[in-house]
């Protein structure tokens, strides 16, 4: 890929571990980023972030800013919802992401967040990468549904480009002619990316299938293809969350989850990522 200059890898061991707080995501082994999709209050975030941290996660989600298909649907938060994960973080102790949408937001989703998530639809918004690219903070490249590999990485260029390699690429489906998901969760991306480029690989399998049903095995062979963690989305309330309760584990769902995730983890090999200290 001859214009991916920063971020190729030109030998085996030639890979950027991205440290959030002493937690090393793209060493041997595996991150959970656990939580809702969208930040409904204090008392709903609270309670899923104890108990995914409880259960063995190590980074909390939950969108502040949320860009929807629909404008009537719920937009999240806003500041607000980036307050109440500045608690969430200070309760728990667990670093927090959270979606940032617009290059006027990125100082203050920074205040108030560990790591940056540039969403799919966002992931050629050049401006928004060029700037996120002089922040030096540690960033979540998710791909976009319609992009090609070759532009997922150079979107990732993009923010190296500025100066700051703490980039995390996370696939999370891409738009095909099936419909019996929600999108197609692109396995062969891992290894490719990996071979490619120096940047370690998440996949979000909850936001790939749409489906609660899929959200574990999708995960698990994500993890058996090489991705360096998974993103799934968590609720206390499923089925009256304000976006994709459909898709969201419950705490007893994501148990079960990480079950799975500590076996297959270690047959090939590799740990559960946790905080330093």
């Amino acid at each position: 890929m001859r214009d991916l200059r920063l971020l190729s890898k030109k030998k085996e061991e030639d890979i950027i571990i991205v440290d959030i707080n002493g937690l090393k995501i793209g060493s041997n082994s595996i991150v959970v980023i656990a939580g809702p999709c969208s930040i409904e209050s204090i008392d709903q975030a609270l309670e899923i972030a104890k108990a995914v941290k409880s259960l063995g996660a190590t980074i909390f989600r939950g969108g502040a800013f949320k860009p929807r298909t629909s404008p009537y649907s719920f937009q999240g938060l806003g500041v607000e919802g980036l307050k109440i994960l500045s608690r969430v973080r200070d309760e728990t102790g667990l670093p927090v992401v959270t979606e940032v949408m617009d290059t006027r937001d990125i100082n203050i989703v920074l205040k108030y967040s560990d790591i940056l998530q540039v969403g799919a639809r966002n992931m050629q918004n050049f401006p928004l990468l060029k700037e996120i690219g002089k922040t030096k903070a540690p960033v979540i490249l998710k791909r976009g549904f319609m992009s090609t590999i070759e532009e997922w990485l150079l979107a990732a260029e993009y923010i190296a480009l500025g100066g700051n390699d703490q980039i995390i690429l996370c696939e999370r489906g891409i738009r095909t002619f099936e419909r019996a998901t929600r999108n197609t969760l692109d396995l062969s991306c891992i290894p490719i990316v990996k071979h490619l480029c120096r940047l370690p690989v998440i996949t979000d399998p909850s936001h790939a299938t749409g489906i609660r049903e899929l959200v574990k095995p999708m995960t698990l062979a994500s993890i058996a293809a090489g991705a360096d963690g998974v993103m799934v989305e968590v609720h206390n309330d499923p089925d009256k969350a304000l976006s994709d309760g459909f898709q969201s584990l419950t705490f007893s769902g994501f148990k079960d989850l990480m079950d799975g995730i500590v076996k297959i983890s270690k047959a090939i090999g590799k740990g559960i990522t946790g905080c330093s200290g």
